[in-house]
């Protein structure tokens, strides 16, 4: 059950959130009514969630993308089929190609997502495909490779989130009780989702020095994690922002938006075409308008997320905050790791030398709860 502002909204009784045969248009915008959404259309909404009605948590409710993207793209839908402005996006998405090809589909296969913008399914290896049905939430019976138990539209929900913003389906195979650092995944609604909420990096631009400490610290912390794995996965980001990371009540840092996170599968390459031309359709130009080019699977520097976090975010929570010679160090550091023209190695000592400064720095007390109180026992936290 989630409530937002004074709404209560029980997801059990929602036949449309379960996307079950029979149920209201997927598709159809007025699920912001149904969740009891205020009025105003923003990307992202503070609610709260709970199992049993007496005891509530903080969450986020999501939109896919923009109310004004999705209204862009549904007018794509319509035209593409010469349809009038306004049409049944479900009926006209169902008789594409693509769409066909997944119906008769056992497996989800990388043929079957290529040509789609997400920097997600840039480089599909089938390992992770397998991963995607295999975690895949909004299906009874999850636990398979093979899609036997998904019903038609089940597999054109996967389909379209898949095209338009794969951050719920990231949340899902990557789970934070795995230790991946992403938020918790509780379900969605037409084009909404819900997971644990976290407050942007940016509110702590103006920390006071240990917490910001704490949280570059964390950062790079959370990179080193998506470099290497024990899975193989090799995870980097196309740009980055500062509503990309959030922080939860307890001082960790996680991913708050994975839209803009490439997977590259080190243990099994990719097993996508070279070309991709002949395989874009309208569900390649949903959100991208078909004019996204990204970089080849073979071409990702290994250090770019690294790269764009110490030109972009790094700055603003740590220039000027440090007394001397601390800042002068921090600040060549990042000098170093912000230029483009770095090596991998230089790029990759100059963030270890930032870690060595910053380490020191980070205070052991309530306010970072995530490590508290081990870091008064053991040096690791």
């Amino acid at each position: 059950m989630v409530k937002v502002s004074h709404f209560v909204f029980s997801s059990s009784a929602c036949d449309a959130c379960r996307a079950h045969e029979g149920s209201p248009d997927w598709f159809d915008n007025s699920m912001a009514s149904h969740l009891g959404l205020p009025p105003y259309d923003l990307p992202s909404y503070a609610a709260n969630y709970s199992d049993d009605s007496k005891t509530w948590r903080p969450v986020e409710v999501s939109r896919l993308v923009s109310k004004y993207q999705s209204e862009i793209s549904d007018r794509r839908i319509c035209a593409s089929a010469s349809a009038p402005k306004t049409c049944s996006i479900e009926r006209i998405l169902r008789k594409t190609g693509r769409f066909q090809k997944w119906l008769q589909a056992k497996r989800l296969t990388p043929d079957l997502v290529q040509g789609l913008p997400s920097p997600f399914l840039r480089c599909p290896s089938q390992r992770l495909l397998d991963r995607v049905v295999r975690r895949y939430a909004e299906v009874a019976d999850a636990g398979s490779i093979f899609m036997d138990h998904f019903t038609d539209r089940d597999k054109l929900r996967l389909l379209y989130t898949l095209a338009v913003n794969a951050h719920p389906i990231i949340l899902q195979i990557f789970p934070g009780a795995e230790g991946w650092p992403l938020p918790k995944y509780l379900g969605s609604c037409g084009r909404f989702l819900i997971s644990t909420s976290t407050r942007p990096l940016q509110e702590f631009y103006d920390a006071p020095p240990e917490q910001a400490a704490d949280l570059a610290y964390q950062l790079l912390g959370v990179l080193e994690s998506l470099r290497s794995n024990d899975l193989n996965y090799f995870f980097y980001f196309t740009h980055v922002d500062a509503d990309m990371f959030g922080i939860f009540d307890n001082g960790h840092l996680f991913i708050r938006d994975a839209s803009a996170l490439g997977v590259i599968d080190k243990q099994e390459g990719s097993q996508a075409d070279a070309g991709t031309g002949e395989n874009e359709d309208i569900f390649s130009c949903l959100v991208s308008g078909c004019q996204v080019q990204l970089s080849s699977c073979d071409t990702v520097p290994e250090m770019q997320s690294l790269v764009l976090v110490c030109q972009q975010l790094l700055p603003q929570l740590l220039q000027g905050k440090f007394p001397s010679p601390v800042q002068e160090e921090i600040d060549s550091a990042l000098s170093l790791c912000s230029k483009d023209s770095s090596t991998d190695m230089e790029v990759l000592g100059a963030t270890s030398q930032l870690k060595d400064i910053l380490r020191p720095l980070r205070t052991c007390d309530p306010r970072f709860a995530y490590r508290y109180p081990d870091c008064k026992y053991n040096d690791r936290f």
